[in-house]
């Protein structure tokens, strides 16, 4: 399948905010028929409201930890974005269990159901959170993207016609839940914004770009790669400047401190994955290590190869200054609907 053309694409969490870009993207590449899987009936109740025009868009009430709720809508289904998460980090550290029943157990519901139904092919969302985690939420993606990649190791074993594959992403922008909104929100209230600690850098993704890193991985992928979108960075402190300077009000910021489980800087591929990685303009391609338990040919032969001198991580990725972090935000158009007149 090389469009969405007469596919049956199935989105989980597509409730959420890349749940509901990818929908648009999906309409309007003309998909036949897209499939909604949520737990969240007013969620779902504003989004059927909001695409009320397309009668090509069918919504499944249910929980990837529920597996008779991912066979249902999983049914004749030829493609599936993997986006069902719980991804506050806050909350998954005093809560950890849950974390592990949706972002691992339900993520192995998923991977399951569509290698029993034959689906050509799943993208499951991974974070740079999974990467050297420290937390909860990014302990249970980090095994999430194990767990996909022992199932793409089956398919292969099995010539399955199933490709699994994994993306990997730092901050997207103006997703739901994320610090732009909130920021912006404080400033209209002219109250200072909370910074955690402004040298803290992050990487910054658009949405749009979240939906082009899934549409290579499935256009490119084979069976357990891990695909990673190439993103800018900046401080806490230039991306709280920025919302100011784009509002025209400033309200200054107050340092809270690290809260529980954050990092200073992200990671988004590892040394050791950059020296086996492909390397494109806009992406990294890492294929899965595909050893087995033999260990005794690896212990006799061995395997060497250069490693790279960094991580790819948010410090020393692309900086930018505050003026192009506002350059970028105004590419929003998330954003730009809620900045004053």
């Amino acid at each position: 399948m090389e469009s969405y053309k007469d596919a049956i694409v199935l989105v989980t969490g597509g409730t959420g905010s890349f749940g509901n870009t990818v929908v648009r993207r999906l309409i309007d590449q003309g998909c036949a028929e897209i499939r909604i899987l949520s737990r969240d009936e007013t969620k779902q109740d504003e989004m059927r409201r909001r695409f009320v025009d397309h009668d090509n868009l069918r919504f499944f009430l249910g929980d990837v930890r529920n597996r008779q709720s991912v066979d249902r809508a999983m049914a004749n289904v030829d493609l599936v974005f993997h986006a069902a998460a719980l991804k506050q980090v806050p909350s998954c550290e005093f809560f950890p269990s849950e974390a592990v029943a949706t972002n691992v157990d339900g993520s192995r519901n998923v991977v399951e159901s569509a290698r029993t139904h034959d689906v050509g092919a799943v993208v499951l969302l991974s974070t740079d959170k999974a990467v050297y985690p420290i937390n909860a939420m990014g302990m249970t993606k980090a095994l999430m993207e194990k767990v996909g990649q022992a199932a793409a190791r089956e398919l292969l074993r099995e010539q399955s016609n199933t490709r699994v594959m994994i993306t990997r992403y730092g901050n997207v922008l103006y997703s739901r839940g994320s610090v732009v909104p909130t920021f912006l929100a404080q400033v209209e209230a002219g109250i200072p914004l909370t910074v955690t600690d402004p040298a803290m850098t992050r990487f910054l993704l658009p949405l749009s770009e979240s939906v082009a890193l899934v549409e290579h991985a499935w256009h490119n992928g084979n069976n357990g790669d891990v695909f990673v979108r190439k993103a800018p960075a900046c401080t806490m402190g230039d991306l709280a400047q920025a919302v100011q300077n784009l509002v025209g009000k400033q309200v200054g910021t107050t340092s809270l401190g690290i809260r529980h489980g954050e990092k200073i800087h992200e990671t988004l591929v590892t040394m050791a994955e950059l020296s086996r990685a492909s390397s494109s303009a806009e992406y990294f391609q890492i294929p899965m290590d595909d050893r087995d338990l033999r260990y005794d040919d690896y212990f006799e032969h061995g395997e060497q190869r250069p490693f790279p001198e960094h991580d790819y991580d948010s410090s020393n990725t692309e900086q930018l200054d505050v003026a192009g972090v506002e350059a970028l935000l105004r590419t929003l158009p998330e954003l730009q609907a809620d900045l004053p007149e």
